[in-house]
């Protein structure tokens, strides 16, 4: 899809750090003057319909996606290219993509009917709470449909162009409009959506995804020590105690 020159430099040169920025400052203030709605307002409380099944799918799916995405595209190519061929990168992300994107839309579609479907969730859901969810169905659908076309183009590089593309935009290269200008749509509208995605997440349930980046530092964390409630004895208080008593006068 080739957009006119100016709209194309605005949408995915300037539009993507506006929603990065949006991402990381919003976040952050939200964390400091609203701290107690930093939570995905889990609605299990009201009905466990669907729910377990639904949210493992997603949550399974969409953590493989993500992972892929960085792996994928952040990665320096000389580095992928040491191990495998582009096609052979190309036919890895389109697989194991595609897997983790139909349980991820199988999950968000379940989940979706559970929100809509049973009356006391619905009535109980925020506008965001819906619109956020038809996003990312419609990001994930976006994701799957990206499959097909880089199916027809396998050797035409336009999994290259999305490489270069992303890389540019995450190290501040420049040009990166450029790079995409005349991308399939799909291609284009998954962009958009993704970063349009970030733009929101800061004022929706989905800033709590920062807490699951968080969890990675209980992994370096210190050992925690946990005491018993009551009054606590220091070593050399409990050994002159025991000396007293087996020792009467000494």
């Amino acid at each position: 899809m080739t957009l006119p020159g100016p709209l194309n430099e605005f949408l995915f040169g300037v539009y993507p750090y506006i929603c990065l920025a949006v991402l990381l400052l919003g976040s952050l203030v939200r964390f400091d003057r609203e701290p107690y709605s930093w939570k995905s307002d889990s609605s299990q409380t009201l009905s466990r319909h669907e729910l377990k099944l639904g949210s493992n799918l997603f949550h399974y799916g969409v953590l493989i996606v993500i992972a892929g995405h960085f792996v994928g595209f952040l990665l320096p190519e000389k580095l992928v290219y040491l191990l495998i061929t582009p096609t052979q990168h190309e036919l890895l992300a389109m697989i194991v993509g595609g897997i983790a994107g139909l349980l991820a839309l199988t999950g968000m579609t379940i989940l979706i009917h559970r929100r809509l479907y049973y009356r006391r969730i619905r009535g109980n859901s925020r506008k965001w709470d819906i619109t956020i969810v038809f996003m990312l169905w419609f990001q994930l659908a976006l994701g799957l449909t990206t499959i097909w076309y880089s199916a027809r183009t396998l050797q035409t590089g336009d999994f290259e162009v999305l490489i270069h593309y992303v890389q540019s935009i995450v190290y501040f290269e420049g040009g990166s409009a450029a790079i995409i200008q005349g991308a399939p749509w799909a291609y284009q509208i998954h962009i958009l959506l993704g970063f349009t995605i970030f733009l929101v997440s800061p004022f929706t349930r989905m800033v709590h995804i920062w807490s699951g980046v968080g969890t990675l530092a209980y992994l370096l964390r210190p050992q925690q020590l946990v005491r018993k409630r009551g009054n606590t004895v220091s070593e050399p208080q409990r050994v002159a105690r025991v000396r007293d008593d087996v020792e009467p006068g000494v």
